[in-house]
């Protein structure tokens, strides 16, 4: 699913993420978007064995050990490893899987929407907050998103 109202009605429905693969690492992409998402009212819940704690929350080795409801798990994880994550995700009870930019898995993707959950392939979450809720465009970013229409959801 990548068309720009799937997109909204997810960012503006869904805040809890479990996000795997997220680095302690400032300089990782999986840090920054992660912290852009918190600023932005997104609880990041960090999903990564070789940590106890990620941008002050505490991390998990796994989906299945987290105790609280995950609405969105995004994948910064090689598209060979999506396979087991989506059925972890299944397991949870999450509404989207999200795969980051680069990674797309067909079988692992198809596997999740016959089970109800919304997929999105090879997009980023942060991008597509900021592109489709402002902010991209302010640094001169085209968007694609011309249009005199109002969205249906505004952010402020």
């Amino acid at each position: 699913m990548s068309d720009i109202e799937t997109l909204r009605r997810i960012l503006s429905t869904y805040k809890q993420i479990g996000m795997v693969g997220l680095s302690a690492n400032w300089y990782r992409p999986s840090n920054f978007a992660a912290k852009y998402l918190i600023d932005h009212g997104y609880t990041v819940i960090p999903v990564n064995p070789g940590y106890e704690e990620v941008l002050g929350q505490k991390c998990y080795p796994s989906l299945l050990d987290i105790p609280d409801p995950v609405e969105v798990v995004d994948l910064f994880q090689r598209s060979e490893k999506v396979p087991p994550l989506v059925d972890q995700a299944i397991e949870i009870g999450a509404k989207v899987v999200w795969m980051q930019l680069g990674v797309v898995h067909e079988e692992a993707a198809e596997r999740a929407r016959q089970a109800g959950l919304e997929v999105v392939m090879d997009r980023c979450m942060k991008i597509e907050y900021g592109r489709l809720f402002g902010g991209l465009n302010f640094m001169g970013v085209d968007t694609k998103i011309i249009s005199s229409r109002r969205p249906t959801w505004v952010p402020y």
